[in-house]
C-alpha cells in the first residue's frame, strides 16, 4: 500500500512538472488578441492588420485585432498589462506607449519597462522634416540659418500636444539652437492639411503620410529624421547628417505580451513573428509603408531598447515642460 502511494505521489509530481510544457506545447488552442492602441484606419493598425494576417498560418489560430484607442495609446497598453499572462492577448506598441507617454502622462497605470513581457521589436518608421514650398530652404542648415534671421515666422505642425511629432520639434529646437513655434492640433490630418495649406511652415510627420505630397511637390522634404536614410527616398539625407549629429525621433513599433506570460510562450510567438516578418509578401507590403525593418528581433532586444528610449524621451518632455491628465 504505501509503495503504490510512493508511485502514485511521484506519478503526480511528474504530471504537474510536465504541466507548464505541455500548456506551451498546445499553444496556441484558441483565438489570440493583437491590442492595436490607436483608432483603425492608421499606419500602426494596417501593420497589425497585415501581421495578424500572416501570424495565423504560423499560430493555426485566428488572430483578431482590436482597437482600445485613448489617451495616446495608454488605454489599450493598461488593458494589455492587466491581461491574463497567457499569451492571448498581445500589444502592438509603439513609441508613446512603451517608451514616451511615461514621462508625459500623469496619471498611467502601468509602466513600460516593469508591465510587459517583451516578444519581439518589428523595426521603426522614419519621420521626415518637410516644409512648406513657400519656405525658402532646401536642406536642414537653410532651415536654421533661416529660423535665426526670421525669428517669429517660423512654426512646425504636431498632431498633438506630447506627440512624436511635437517632441521632433522640441529636441529639434534645441540641437539647432532655434525657437521654432509649435502649433498643435487634433491628429495627423488637420495639422497636414494646415501645412499643405500654408498656416504653418513645416512639420516632422511620418514618411507613409508624407511620401505622397513629397512625390507631389506639394511639400518639400529636407531632412530625414532618423538614424540611417530610408530607401522610399535614397537621396535625402538624414537631419543628423545636415549638421546635427545624434538626431533621431522615429517611431519605433514592438510586441508585448502581459508580465509573466511563460518563457515558452514568448519563444514561441518570437519565432512566430519573426516567420511572418520574412514572408515575402508581409515584407514587401511594410516596405512599401516605409517601415525600417529591426535588426535585433529578439525579446532582449526589444527589453533592451525600451530601456534606453525612456530615459531619451524623458529628457525631451522635461525639456518641453509637457504633463498631461
Amino acid at each position: 500500500m504505501q509503495r503504490r502511494i510512493f508511485c502514485l505521489a511521484m506519478a503526480a509530481a511528474t504530471l504537474l512538472a510536465a504541466a507548464p510544457a505541455s500548456a506551451a506545447d498546445a499553444y496556441p488552442d484558441r483565438p489570440v488578441t493583437l491590442v492595436v492602441p490607436f483608432p483603425p484606419g492608421g499606419p500602426t493598425d494596417a501593420m497589425a492588420r497585415r501581421l495578424a494576417e500572416g501570424l495565423k498560418n504560423q499560430l493555426g489560430q485566428t488572430v483578431v485585432v482590436e482597437n482600445r484607442s485613448g489617451a495616446g495609446g495608454n488605454i489599450g497598453a493598461e488593458y494589455v498589462a492587466n491581461a491574463k499572462p497567457d499569451g492571448y492577448t498581445l500589444l502592438f506598441g509603439t513609441s508613446g506607449p512603451l517608451a514616451i507617454n511615461v514621462s508625459l502622462y500623469k496619471k498611467q497605470q502601468y509602466d513600460p519597462q516593469e508591465s510587459f513581457a517583451p516578444i519581439i521589436r518589428i523595426g521603426h518608421l522614419p519621420n521626415i522634416l518637410t516644409v512648406h514650398p513657400s519656405v525658402p530652404v532646401n536642406n536642414v542648415q537653410e532651415l536654421i540659418a533661416y529660423a535665426k534671421e526670421n525669428p517669429d515666422k517660423l512654426s512646425y505642425a504636431s498632431s498633438g500636444n506630447g506627440a512624436s511629432s511635437h517632441l521632433a520639434g522640441i529636441l529639434f529646437n534645441k540641437m539647432a539652437d532655434t525657437k521654432i513655434l509649435h502649433v498643435p492640433y487634433k491628429g495627423t490630418g488637420p495639422a497636414l492639411n494646415d501645412l499643405l495649406g500654408g498656416q504653418v511652415s513645416m512639420s516632422f510627420t511620418d514618411i507613409l503620410t508624407a511620401l505622397p505630397h513629397v512625390q507631389a511637390g506639394t511639400l518639400r522634404a529636407i531632412g530625414l529624421a532618423s538614424a540611417e536614410r530610408s530607401d522610399a527616398l535614397p537621396d535625402l539625407p538624414t537631419i543628423a547628417e545636415q549638421g546635427l549629429p545624434g538626431y533621431d525621433v522615429s517611431v519605433f513599433f514592438g510586441i508585448v505580451a502581459p508580465r509573466g506570460t511563460p518563457a515558452e510562450v514568448v519563444a514561441k510567438l518570437n519565432q512566430a513573428f519573426i516567420a511572418t516578418l520574412a514572408d515575402p509578401g508581409v515584407k514587401e507590403t511594410l516596405h512599401k509603408q516605409g517601415i525600417v525593418d529591426a535588426e535585433d528581433k529578439t525579446p532582449e532586444g526589444l527589453a533592451t531598447f525600451i530601456d534606453a528610449q525612456v530615459p531619451k524621451w524623458r529628457a525631451i518632455v522635461q525639456e518641453a515642460h509637457v504633463a498631461l491628465d
